[in-house]
């Protein structure tokens, strides 16, 4: 690993990266960086050269890190990137601010981004993924982004240049979300706190919450979340078409697709990177073979498989 530069955050080398993920697996990061603030990170990106690849993490929620580990520079976003601020026009979060304490703290100031309460994970996952639940996504309320590129600049992005897509968006290679301005609907704070309560409700009605997942394992075929509604149509729902193909409760290893939900990949105990991995792709594979249906993951995956080696 090449020298690098001095920081006011914490540097850990061979930092294992399991207890920093939902699902409990993974290997080392090369380097595990956690900046104290936005200049820290910036003039770290602006020293570090630029062959070191960084890889941005939040709280692990989306996130499957292989055994091996990940090469070069992991970067976690911590206390000094958390703050919610709210004024007249809209709502800025931190990076680091988790998506159902923003939720919480519009809804007290009756800023309706209640759709966030479901959803695990932080405000910068949420960007780079357009996160999304019963009818709304980030698109719909994102107004612009604070990013450090990898020659540590700080940027402001308005929300078209990122092209938000169904779980997806197009921001720049190596660049680092460190807050995300909103503008919500108004409505009354009871009524969105009930909603919200609705919400979680049903929630923990139809998914395994209590279990060691990362969320939804695939993307829809359909290319729509669950709206929630009475009237939502099942109809190329990921895990309907898995339940078609057999595979709810597939097992590999430690690795279990979820009974009571079948989209939920799960660590069901002591379950490796691979299994979970390597489940996921028989998965895949059973569903194109009955029905032609290619799945896409959702849950990211980083890193090698095994110590040693240098791509997945």
């Amino acid at each position: 690993m090449v020298d690098l530069p001095s920081v006011r955050g914490t540097l850990s080398l061979d930092r294992p990266l399991a207890d920093l993920t939902w699902m409990r697996v993974g290997g080392p990061a090369d380097v595990l960086f956690q900046p104290a603030d936005v200049d820290d990170l910036a003039a770290f990106l602006a020293a570090l050269p630029a062959e070191v690849p960084v890889f941005p993490m939040g709280v692990g929620s989306n996130l499957i890190v292989r055994d091996g580990g990940i090469r070069g520079v992991v970067i976690r976003l911590g206390r000094g990137f958390n703050g919610i601020e709210i004024d007249d026009t809209g709502l800025t979060a931190g990076a680091a601010a988790l998506d159902a304490h923003v939720a919480r703290k519009a809804t007290d100031a009756g800023l309706d981004l209640t759709f966030l309460r479901t959803i695990p994970g932080t405000i910068g996952g949420a960007v780079c993924m357009n996160a999304g639940c019963y009818g709304t996504y980030v698109a719909d309320v994102l107004q612009a982004v604070t990013v450090v590129l990898r020659d540590g600049t700080v940027a402001t992005l308005p929300a078209d240049a990122l092209k938000l897509a169904y779980r997806q968006s197009d921001l720049p290679q190596g660049a680092v979300v460190v807050s995300a301005r909103f503008k919500a609907p108004q409505s009354a704070p009871d009524a969105l706190h009930q909603r919200m309560a609705d919400q979680l409700a049903k929630r923990d009605e139809t998914q395994p919450t209590k279990d060691r997942t990362a969320g939804s394992t695939f993307r829809n075929p359909a290319g729509f979340s669950s709206t929630g509604r009475a009237d939502d149509v099942h109809d190329l729902k990921a895990w309907k078409v898995i339940d078609e193909a057999g595979m709810r409760g597939a097992r590999l290893g430690g690795a279990v697709m979820n009974e009571k939900h079948a989209n939920f990949l799960t660590n069901a105990g002591g379950a490796t990177a691979a299994d979970l991995e390597d489940l996921g792709e028989m998965v895949r594979k059973k569903v194109y073979d009955s029905q032609g249906i290619a799945l896409e993951w959702e849950i990211m995956r980083v890193g090698v498989r095994k110590a040693g080696d240098t791509a997945k």
